[in-house]
């Protein structure tokens, strides 16, 4: 299936996106990382669009082949980002939408179905990512995507790739080399470097409470699927439990899987995680 590649106005800025599947089908919003493209999430776009979906992959604001925020502490936030979101959606004309969303593009989510989308998000997947954040993994992301590295070639970029998302879990070299092509950019002095814009990462120190949700997550009423890296640093096993006491989960609407071989944030590139997502969203 050939997804098309387009581009929408949305808040003040021109944001691209993936754009896979029957235009008249259930629509699903597959959202990015923090420092990632809408590209990301071309299996897991594949196979749902397959399975009677449409699937809306977009790059965020400084990231891929999007607009870079002419306001970056202003615009760098979950408040902005649910903003260009809805946005998005009414370009788009979607009334209702399943949410997919890995890391930050989950905490966007959580964020939109309690507020701007209330209503209108009918079912919510947190890929590796939670109303509360470890504070040592948060270092450790600001630390390698505040200060992106340059490289002379692009197998160079794509071994600092390998390195520093192996956490990903299983992918094939075909799989790496794609991620590391849509997510790179050349420097005016020839060098490469990751494709987006270093000051989004400003986020954590200019909203630095952006990421605790409690208040969110407990208000929600939706059916809400956690994937759960195992050896993820970001969300902790004590973090999952509290989720299962409250909010979606008092309410039997949480559902979690633990997700073997991989910590933040599974890859969404294998086919039992697919079917989960699949499973979840034919709901």
């Amino acid at each position: 299936m050939v997804p098309v590649s387009r581009y929408l106005h949305c808040a003040g800025y021109e944001l691209h996106l993936m754009d896979w599947g029957d235009q008249d089908a259930p629509v699903v919003l597959a959202w990015h990382g923090l420092a990632r493209t809408g590209r990301d999430m071309d299996e897991l776009a594949e196979h749902l669009a397959a399975c009677g979906f449409r699937v809306i992959c977009p790059d965020t604001l400084g990231r891929g082949l999007s607009q870079w925020s002419r306001a970056p502490d202003e615009e760098y936030c979950l408040a902005f980002y649910t903003r260009l979101a809805s946005a998005l959606l009414d370009r788009l004309g979607v009334a209702q939408v399943r949410w997919i969303g890995t890391s930050m593009g989950g905490a966007i989510g959580m964020a939109a179905a309690g507020g701007a989308l209330a209503g209108r998000i009918t079912h919510l997947v947190l890929n590796d990512i939670a109303p509360e954040l470890a504070a040592a993994a948060v270092q450790r992301i600001k630390a390698y995507a505040g200060q992106p590295p340059a490289f002379a070639t692009v197998t160079e970029l794509e071994a600092f790739f390998r390195q520093v998302y192996a956490p990903y879990g299983w992918l094939s070299d075909a799989q790496w080399r794609r991620l590391t092509e849509t997510s790179t950019r050349r420097l005016p002095d020839g060098r490469v470097t990751p494709h987006y814009d270093p000051a989004m990462v400003r986020q954590f120190t200019v909203h630095p409470h952006d990421y605790d949700q409690w208040a969110v997550y407990e208000a929600l009423d939706l059916p809400v699927l956690c994937l759960h890296g195992v050896d993820s640093d970001l969300v902790l096993p004590e973090t999952i439990a509290r989720m299962k006491q409250c909010g979606p989960g008092a309410r039997g609407q949480l559902e979690v899987i633990e997700v073997p071989g991989c910590g933040h944030a599974p890859a969404l590139n294998v086919p039992e995680q697919l079917a989960w997502v699949e499973r979840f969203f034919a709901r």
